[in-house]
C-alpha cells in the first residue's frame, strides 16, 4: 500500500473526482437500468441481468469475462440460474484489488409507492428494488474504475469488478466460487456496503432446520400416538429460555451487540382431529465475531436433542441449512479501512466510522481466504434510512456521486 505525498494526494483527488462528475448522469442510468431488470432470489434466476450488466458495461468500454455457474452447483444452491461478471483493468505491476457487488436482490414484497423495477426518480432520490444492495455499487464500483482510467493517474496494480448473484442465497456459488476456482486471486478486496460508515466485521449466521417425527392418532384417542407438536413445544420453550444467555454474550466491536436467535419458520400437523405425527421449524442463530461456528452449532444441537430426550416415540433430526461464518479484519484490512475512511470522510464533510453490523454478506469469504476486505459503497447514513429489503428502498443520489469519489480516492492512492 502507498503512501502519497499531501500535494499530489490532494491533485489524483481532484483530477478523479472531475472524471466521476464528467460521467454522473451516464451512471444514474446505468444504475437505473440494472434496478429496471428484476434478479429476485428466491427464486433465483439471475442470468438474464448478468447479460444486461455486461451489455451496460461493454458499452462502456470494459471487457467483461462470463462465468456461468455449472447448472447443478446452482440448483444445489437454491437457484435456478447464476453467471458471475469479472471486469479486470491492469495499470501496472502491483496488488490486486477486487470491487465486488451481487446483483441478487430480495422479492419486492407489497407496500411500494411506485413501481419496484421503475427506478423512478423523485426529488433526486432513485427508487426500486436492488438499487441500494447492492445494485448502486455495480454502478459504484464500474465508474470509479473508468475514473481512474480516465485520470491517466500513473497507477501501479490491477483493479478487478466481481460482479456475483447469489449473495442473498449465501454466496457459495459467486464470491467463494471465483476463489475456489482460481479465477481471481486479489490482494485486497471491497465488498459493497449500504451506509457511510466502513465495515470493518459482521455476524455470521446458522440456519438448522429441526424435524420431530412422532406417531398420528385420531384425537379422540391421543393416548394411542405420539404428539410430535408437544415436543416440538418442549425444544422452543428450551431455545427461547437459552435467548438471555445469548444476550449476556458481548461483541468487543463497535456496531454489534450480542448473538441472537429466531424461529423463523414453522409447520406440521395434518388435521385439527389428529394428533401431529410432524413439525418441522427453522432457527436463524447470529453469531458474533467472536464466536466460533463449530462450538455455536455443537450447543445448539446439544440443547435440542437434550429438551426432545426421555420423550417415548419421537425421534429428532436436525440438518444444517447455511452456515455463513462471522467476517473478521485480516492481514492489512484496519490501514485499508483506515484510507477509506479518511476519503469519505473527506468527500461527505462528516465524520465516517468504522465499525461491524449485524448482518452477514460475501466480505467473510475473501477475508476467510486470507485477504484483507473491507466494506464501503454507496448508502446513507444508515441500512434503515436506505429501506434495505423493505418496500420503498431507495438511494439519495448524491450519495451515489459521493461514494464512487471515495472508491476512486482510495484506489488512486492504494496504487499510487
Amino acid at each position: 500500500m502507498t503512501d502519497l505525498s499531501p500535494s499530489l494526494a490532494a491533485t489524483l483527488a481532484d483530477t478523479v473526482d472531475e472524471a466521476v462528475n464528467a460521467r454522473f448522469d451516464e451512471e444514474v442510468r446505468f444504475l437505473a437500468e440494472l434496478v429496471k431488470v428484476p434478479s429476485d432470489n428466491p427464486p433465483g434466476d439471475c442470468a438474464p441481468h448478468a447479460v444486461r450488466a455486461a451489455e451496460l458495461l461493454e458499452a462502456m468500454g470494459f471487457t467483461v469475462e462470463r462465468h456461468p455457474v455449472p447448472a447443478d452447483l446452482v440448483r444445489a444452491n437454491g437457484m435456478i440460474s447464476a453467471t458471475n461478471l469479472v471486469i479486470r483493468h491492469r495499470f501496472g505491476d502491483g496488488p490486486t484489488v477486487a470491487l465486488n457487488a451481487h446483483g441478487d436482490v430480495v422479492p419486492p414484497g407489497e407496500g411500494w409507492s411506485s413501481d419496484p423495477y421503475g427506478a423512478e426518480i423523485r426529488d433526486g432520490v432513485m427508487y426500486g428494488r436492488g438499487v441500494a444492495v447492492s445494485k448502486s455499487d455495480f454502478a459504484t464500483y464500474a465508474f470509479a474504475l473508468r475514473a481512474l482510467i480516465e485520470s491517466k493517474a500513473a497507477l501501479k496494480g490491477t483493479v478487478e469488478l466481481h460482479l456475483t448473484y447469489d449473495e442473498e442465497a449465501g454466496g457459495e456459488i459467486g464470491p467463494k466460487w471465483l476463489l475456489d476456482q482460481g479465477i481471481s486471486k486479489p490482494d485486497y478486496a471491497v465488498s459493497a456496503s449500504f451506509a457511510y460508515s466502513v465495515v470493518t466485521g459482521h455476524n455470521g449466521c446458522l440456519h438448522l432446520e429441526v424435524q420431530v417425527d412422532g406417531k398420528s392418532a385420531h384425537a379422540a384417542r391421543p393416548d394411542t400416538g405420539h404428539d410430535a407438536l408437544e415436543a416440538a413445544t418442549g425444544i422452543l420453550a428450551a431455545l427461547y429460555a437459552h435467548r438471555p444467555e445469548l444476550a449476556a454474550r458481548r461483541s468487543g466491536v463497535a456496531g454489534i451487540t450480542h448473538p441472537s436467535l429466531t424461529v423463523g419458520l414453522i409447520q406440521g400437523g395434518i388435521n385439527t382431529n389428529v394428533v401431529p405425527d410432524r413439525v418441522t421449524f427453522r432457527l436463524d442463530r447470529r453469531m458474533i465475531p467472536e464466536e466460533n461456528p463449530a462450538e455455536v452449532e455443537a450447543e445448539l444441537r446439544a440443547l435440542i436433542e437434550g429438551a426432545a430426550g426421555g420423550r417415548d416415540g419421537i425421534r429428532v433430526t436436525i440438518r444444517r441449512i447455511l452456515l455463513a461464518r462471522p467476517f473478521r479484519s485480516v492481514g492489512d484490512a484496519p490501514r485499508l479501512a483506515a484510507l477509506f475512511a479518511r476519503h469519505a470522510q473527506e468527500v461527505l464533510g462528516v465524520p465516517v466510522g468504522q465499525n461491524g453490523i449485524p448482518l452477514y454478506t460475501d466480505a467473510r469469504h475473501y477475508s476467510e481466504a486470507g485477504i484483507p476486505t473491507i466494506l464501503y459503497g454507496a448508502g446513507p447514513r444508515d441500512l434503515l434510512e436506505a429501506n434495505g429489503h423493505r418496500a420503498d428502498e431507495k438511494l439519495v443520489l448524491e450519495d451515489l456521486r459521493r461514494a464512487t469519489q471515495v472508491v476512486a480516492r482510495s484506489l488512486a492512492e492504494l496504487l499510487g
